[in-house]
């Protein structure tokens, strides 16, 4: 990479985190010192994040019928995040910015990371595990990595590597309680990667019993259609099946913290749960609307004094690296191209019900696998969301495991069927621009982006995704060469 990109993608990024911080209320905290592993003090901030694959906002805590105790009582014990977002809603994409606090179209992870597609970080990008390594943190990944090179994602252990189908929690919890337990006074971070509930080659790997697991098993009439989807037999049926999964995924999550307990580490742990994207239904996961990137985050930090709370600020996943900065107390190198990072702090609005200044997230898409390439980039407030499809021409792919799905196939030999409100014409051929009030249309199905009535709130929006997209480096800007040599 030459120098004149670097220097301008660290002026942009330093642009867009002070434009940020600039609209906070109250501050995102400030950058501290390295932290020294021989401070008491630090030998307490510990860190365990838990990542969900392809679970959307589902769970019981957020109104859904999918049966999660195990996470209702962590979201009673520290903070809900009812309005939080991936960057992206494919996985190595969303992981990558867990992992390196940047959107996709900055650290190069375009699209899937495995097989064939092999997309992969900049060789000067640096993650999380590795900058919390520098500061003296033990680190530890369970299960599902999904990010590339191995080099980049610096592991101290890589515990019950990530199989096809495998679904074994009780077995991952062990694997974490041992771990755990031989650290000692070492400041920790430890990350729980599931493979629930991403569909497996036989549903959603619900076709025997796992051991240490008691079974949760649903009918078709206790699903709630989501609002992407249509009402048809199959649908519920592919409906139960995703969540059992998700269902043994909170009994995991349940013995992993478990785990973390007897390790006489609830108290000084700072412990995250999220998901990398959307349900893997059509019209949720791999697409930009709020039923593929609006996803649940929890958050639990020691000695919080208010709990229980639901928490409406709007959070992207480019706030989770700046979140565990913080609370490790360790800062970006000073000598690192892409500091400061865009996001913010969590911690400081924790306790608040309301947080002003945290009003707009945005995202991206590039790819899905390989070959099914459709870039988008949007912007997402209160009121309005706004996508600008930037090769129109092209039909909406559909990905891999979605296109073998029963509730796809469905749809697909259902004449005249929707996906949701919206035709499966508008789903997969769509117009350059569009625009949705959401507090009318919350669903985004009607796109206002020609109506009259809404040009200065298109202008605006135009504007805000062209500013984020020249402070992140956007390489399918105008005027900047893409990944493929081409000058826009």
């Amino acid at each position: 990479m030459s120098m004149d990109r670097r220097k301008f993608l660290s002026t942009g990024l330093a642009a867009l985190s002070g434009a940020a911080a600039a609209n906070a209320s109250p501050p995102a905290g400030k950058e501290a010192a390295p932290a020294n592993p021989d401070s008491s003090n630090t030998r307490r901030r510990n860190v365990l994040l838990i990542i969900a694959d392809d679970q959307g906002y589902d769970l019981g805590c957020c109104g859904g019928k999918v049966k999660t105790p195990v996470l209702d009582r962590l979201a009673a014990q520290g903070t809900l995040f009812t309005d939080a977002y991936s960057t992206v809603s494919s996985c190595s994409s969303s992981r990558s910015t867990l992992y390196t606090g940047l959107y996709p179209h900055t650290n190069g992870i375009y699209g899937l990371a495995h097989d064939v597609h092999n997309f992969s970080l900049l060789d000067d990008v640096r993650t999380l595990p590795w900058m919390l390594k520098q500061a003296g943190y033990a680190t530890a990944l369970v299960g599902k990595k999904h990010v590339r090179p191995d080099a980049a994602l610096p592991y101290d252990a890589w515990l019950a590597p990530e199989q096809p189908g495998n679904r074994d929690v009780a077995f991952m919890a062990q694997e974490a309680g041992r771990w755990l337990r031989a650290q000692g006074n070492t400041p920790f971070m430890l990350t729980v990667g599931y493979s629930d509930p991403h569909r497996a080659a036989v549903n959603f790997g619900n076709t025997r019993d796992w051991p240490g697991v008691p079974r949760q098993r649903y009918s078709p009439d206790d699903v709630l259609i989501p609002s992407h989807l249509p009402d048809l037999p199959a649908v519920r049926q592919d409906l139960i099946q995703y969540y059992e999964s998700v269902s043994r995924l909170d009994s995991g999550i349940g013995l992993v913290l478990k785990e973390l307990e007897a390790a006489g580490h609830a108290d000084d742990t700072l412990v995250i749960y999220l998901s990398d994207n959307g349900r893997p239904f059509p019209g949720g996961k791999d697409t930009l609307y709020g039923e593929g990137i609006h996803l649940p985050l929890i958050v639990r930090a020691p000695k919080q004094s208010k709990v229980g709370v639901r928490n409406d600020a709007m959070i992207s996943w480019i706030d989770i690296v700046p979140t565990i900065l913080d609370w490790a107390q360790v800062a970006v190198p000073k000598d690192y191209r892409l500091a400061p990072l865009p996001g913010r702090s969590l911690l400081p609005i924790l306790e608040h019900s309301h947080a002003p200044g945290w009003d707009r997230v945005f995202a991206t898409r590039s790819f899905h696998e390989i070959n099914q390439y459709y870039p988008v980039r949007t912007v997402r407030t209160r009121q309005f969301s706004y996508h600008l499809n930037l090769e129109p021409k092209l039909a909406y792919p559909i990905a891999g495991d979605i296109a073998g799905s029963p509730s796809w196939k469905a749809v697909q030999s259902t004449p005249g069927v929707k996906l949701g409100q919206r035709t499966l014409d508008a789903f997969l051929h769509r117009p350059a621009e569009e625009l949705y009030d959401l507090s009318a249309d919350p669903n985004e199905v009607i796109n206002v982006a020609a109506n009259p009535q809404y040009a200065t709130v298109l202008t605006s929006m135009r504007s805000q995704l062209n500013a984020w997209r020249t402070a992140t480096h956007d390489p399918w800007q105008t005027g900047i060469t893409d990944p493929f040599g081409h000058a826009h």
